[in-house]
């Protein structure tokens, strides 16, 4: 994965009085899944344009493979930039065949053969002569995927492929999909703003929020580390406790940890993840269960303790009563500080 093929450089794109990108810097290293993850509306799919060749940047360079297709006197078009792109709708000719779908762009006589080859690929070998509406939604994402492969792209960006997918084959079709890029090694950015989605598929997420980018980190360190409170309630659920410097350490009502450089005279939050919080019935607990909610392979426990209710997640082979008194402990695990 040495060597970067895309990479942005303070790039701003305006829409009017709307920044929906602003300032990104980005670099995108060769043969990994990046996801760009973030609210709706945050400029994702923006950015993604932006790399296609679909949208020009008011500010900023893009590069591709080391070489700038965008800036302020430069442009590449897209079907220059050898990018490949699969669409949320899947952009699907419906009065085309499925082989003349996956073939359509390419030299006449390597259409046949190179859509026989992508669709068995994909797993759709027999259905070329069919049209897209003859097709389940999986098996379009699948031609979609293919007619983007049929040019030998380096570079694939995926724009929330799997939205319009039933709930339920969502997982289905990530496995698919990245069971056939993988092995490629194509380099795959992927819009999302499903948290879940991008730590199981990403090798690295990019943070966006309202067009800049907040964060770039492997999944785990995003979780575990986030870089500001709003990173680290966006990619899942924390409880922030105040707390107090003092001989190196931060206090808070659930257990003191090191201050990581802040000063007595800092004012500090202390994120904590619900896994971390480890519930133990005790009749002379400082903390009671005020709430609980099971949701099969685990549960969610609203905890009172003085003035603070908290979120503990825990199996849901430990049960714990509605009601019950209970001592906190902390589970070993990262504790970000913020000042």
């Amino acid at each position: 994965m040495d060597g970067q093929t895309i990479r942005l450089d303070g790039v701003t794109k305006r829409y009017g009085a709307t920044v929906a990108v602003d300032r990104a810097s980005l670099e995108v290293r060769r043969g990994e899944v990046l996801a760009l993850l973030g609210p709706s509306g945050c400029g994702k799919t923006t950015m993604l344009r932006l790399m296609a060749g679909f949208e020009r940047p008011d500010a900023g360079t893009v590069s591709v493979e080391g070489a700038v297709v965008a800036a302020p006197r430069v442009f590449v078009a897209p079907e220059r930039r050898n990018i490949g792109m699969v669409f949320q709708d899947y952009a699907l000719f419906p009065h085309l065949t499925v082989a003349e779908n996956v073939g359509f762009g390419l030299p006449r006589s390597e259409r046949a053969a190179r859509a026989g080859e992508l669709l068995t690929r994909v797993g759709l070998a027999g259905l070329g002569g069919r049209y897209p509406h003859e097709l389940s939604g999986g098996q379009q994402q699948r031609v979609a995927l293919a007619r983007a492969l049929a040019p030998e792209p380096s570079i694939m960006l995926l724009d929330e492929p799997w939205s319009n997918a039933d709930p339920l084959l969502r997982e289905e079709l990530r496995d698919e999909v990245t069971s056939i890029l993988r092995p490629l090694g194509v380099t795959v950015v992927l819009v999302t703003h499903d948290r879940e989605e991008a730590f199981s598929l990403a090798d690295r997420i990019a943070l966006v929020r309202d067009g800049a980018i907040v964060q770039v980190a492997p999944p785990e360190d995003l979780y575990y580390a986030p870089a500001c409170r709003w990173s680290a309630e966006f990619v899942g659920g924390c409880n922030v406790i105040s707390g107090a410097v003092s001989g190196g350490l931060v206090h808070t009502a659930v257990g003191s940890f090191p201050a990581n450089g802040a000063s007595g005279a800092d004012a500090v939050e202390v994120l904590i993840r619900p896994e971390l919080l480890e519930l133990a019935p005790d009749p002379a607990g400082a903390a009671e269960v005020v709430g609980r909610e099971f949701r099969g392979h685990d549960v969610f426990y609203r905890v009172r303790l003085a003035d603070l209710e908290l979120i503990s997640q825990r199996p849901s082979n430990e049960v714990v009563e509605l009601g019950a008194r209970v001592a906190i402990r902390l589970h070993d695990g990262r504790v970000p500080i913020f000042h």
